[in-house]
């Protein structure tokens, strides 16, 4: 069975930079073996949505935000990696192993 990486993706306009995000992460987490699934809220509204059951799972979880998504009562008691979202375009796969480091370190 994979590891489970889940992301939700937002920023102000969510035209550009929150789907741009989405598919470094997503791109990344595939290369990486994750099993993967990335929420966004954009313009075009909640797509690809995350369950709870998709948050339970999850060994890591990427919020790759510039506003303050909706739904974040999913999230809560679940440890969430806050990164800036250029710092996900530019480097999606040294951000998921700083995680990888951090979650082996605890």
């Amino acid at each position: 069975m994979a590891k489970k990486l889940v992301a939700l993706c937002a920023c102000p306009m969510g035209l550009a930079h929150t789907f741009m995000a989405a598919e470094a992460i997503r791109k990344a987490a595939v290369e990486m073996g994750y099993d993967v699934k990335v929420e966004t809220q954009g313009a075009d509204g909640i797509k690809n949505e995350l369950s709870t059951i998709d948050i339970r799972e999850a060994e890591i979880i990427i919020h790759a935000v510039a506003v303050t998504p909706l739904g974040m009562e999913r999230f809560e008691g679940c440890e969430v990696y806050e990164v800036g979202l250029q710092e996900v375009i530019k480097n999606p796969i040294g951000i998921i192993k700083e995680i990888e480091e951090d979650l082996i370190a605890q």
